[in-house]
């Protein structure tokens, strides 16, 4: 296996951090300068981003995204397994297709890098962005695309195969590893037969 797809696979979406262990303010700005230059739809560079790494302006971000729709019963991680820095993906251009592209290019660089790392990264689309926008002073020109939360794990991911017709609804064991069905290449793959 290659240390690319190595990378992959160790880059699941984790939900709870060392809180601990703070990001550098330096981290999120190489990721942001990393991330300017990929790929963008029509070369249109719409997206700006805000980025968080203080404990006080953390604690203003952390409940206005949404941790786990698979898990409702999970209102997210306790005092102390919180994230410990944020990217907050902004539009320029407002919230049309090529912009959807842009963002979910940039979430999988960020969450590559982060796991390069080693930092965890949960990517949030379900946002209040009014509240979010309100409590980072976000001017209104700017859209609220995508929420990166990011810190030092404090969880253990694994990807499990998985078939079509399977419940593919990621979950939780009683040691709290967090399992991640993902169909098999079998499955997914529509070569010539």
């Amino acid at each position: 296996m290659t240390m690319f797809v190595e990378l992959v696979r160790a880059a699941r979406t984790c939900r709870r951090f060392e809180e601990d262990k703070r990001v550098d303010p330096a981290i999120l700005r190489q990721m942001v300068d990393t991330v300017r230059i990929t790929s963008s739809a029509a070369n249109k560079q719409p997206l700006r981003y805000y980025t968080v790494s203080s404990p006080e302006v953390c604690e203003r971000v952390f409940p206005h995204v949404r941790w786990a729709g698979a898990l409702p019963h999970w209102p997210g991680p306790d005092e102390g397994e919180r994230p410990t820095g944020y990217i907050i993906i902004c539009s320029a251009q407002g919230d049309g297709l090529f912009v959807h592209f842009d963002m979910a290019i940039a979430g999988q660089t960020i969450q590559l890098h982060a796991t390069e790392l080693g930092l965890g990264c949960c990517m949030f689309h379900s946002v209040a962005r009014e509240k979010l926008r309100e409590a980072l002073d976000i001017p209104e020109d700017f859209e609220i695309s995508m929420v990166v939360a990011l810190g030092a794990p404090k969880e253990v991911r694994q990807i499990d195969d998985a078939t079509v017709g399977d419940n593919l609804t990621y979950w939780r064991d009683d040691q709290q590893v967090h399992h991640v069905p993902k169909l098999t290449l079998a499955q997914v793959l529509l070569d010539e037969r």
